[in-house]
């Protein structure tokens, strides 16, 4: 079940969608170039535990003509209204790949209204070398994600089609359905020159911030979970979060933080196949049935 909710954010309205119903609602927000339907198989395995509320961050999906600005600024303050308007005091919070960054950015800064956090596949960086440009290097890293951002279709079925032939989703477990109803919200525009709906300003905002986005989760108070996926962006060997950073983030702070691989996914399948989706459903649940801690007890390391 997918019901829209408009919520009030500075420049207008900010689409954020409840993903099937029942159980307390959980925040998750959506990777750079995805939007909200990229949850649907996590929706799905919750079974009624849990609601997601699955905003499409400003420029991408219904959200794609918000103005800027874009960044993680914006999309602390847009996270901040939604809990606000769904009249959550403190709720777990879940993002995938750049959500992943934007969830510890929004529970560095705001512990007090964060239960718990799940980082899945994001929110820690790499080291880069004073002399990369962020968004060369961005661009290289993600590669043909951003490249379909320029690309033009005849027909949404030719979309869907070149996502079916994705290598991250060729021969993997992610519901048709799913993927047409997460191709179909993508695109805009009109036949013969569809294309997505991604806003280029919104993804350059994120690249100029790429030395900055990993900081946050380092400095967090509150619980957090984080699952990798030990394969990358293209089914390719290289992970986005490697097993070594990820460990050593941990090893700060060993009862605060967790961190689990799930095996056989890449960084798509991780939240979007039905194996992936399962075990993002049972962190989700872990953090739901975690005790409530006073935040102003803690201090960020």
């Amino acid at each position: 079940m997918t019901e829209r909710l408009d919520v009030p954010v500075a420049g207008g309205t900010l689409a954020v969608f409840r993903l099937a119903e029942g159980g307390e609602p959980v925040l998750a927000v959506h990777g750079i170039t995805a939007n909200s339907h990229a949850w649907l198989a996590v929706a799905r395995s919750l079974e009624g535990r849990a609601v997601l509320l699955a905003p499409d961050l400003r420029g991408r999906g219904a959200s794609s003509r918000l103005p800027p600005p874009y960044g993680m600024e914006a999309y602390t303050s847009d996270m901040l209204a939604v809990l606000d308007h769904c009249g959550i005091e403190r709720g777990v919070l879940v993002g995938h790949s750049l959500g992943a960054y934007a969830v510890a950015r929004f529970a560095a800064d705001h512990p007090e209204r964060v239960r718990t956090a799940v980082l899945i596949d994001g929110g820690l960086a790499r080291p880069l070398p004073e002399d990369v440009d962020p968004e060369q290097f961005l661009a290289a890293f993600l590669g043909p994600a951003l490249a379909r951002l320029e690309l033009t279709f005849e027909a949404p079925e030719a979309y869907r089609e070149w996502w079916r032939a994705h290598p991250a989703m060729a021969g993997s477990d992610v519901s048709p359905d799913d993927l047409v109803a997460y191709a179909n919200h993508d695109l805009v525009g009109k036949a013969g020159a569809l294309r997505s709906g991604v806003a280029r300003e919104a993804v350059r905002a994120d690249a100029g911030e790429l030395l900055e986005l990993g900081k946050p989760a380092h400095r967090l108070s509150v619980p957090v979970e984080m699952l990798r996926a030990p394969r990358g962006l293209q089914n390719d060997p290289t992970p986005m979060i490697p097993a070594e950073l990820a460990n050593a983030w941990a090893g700060d702070a060993p009862h605060d933080r967790r961190v689990g691989e799930v095996p056989d996914t890449n960084h798509y399948t991780i939240v979007m196949g039905a194996s992936g989706a399962r075990v993002v459903a049972q962190a989700i649940v872990r953090a739901l049935q975690s005790p409530v801690e006073d935040p102003r007890l803690r201090s960020p390391r």
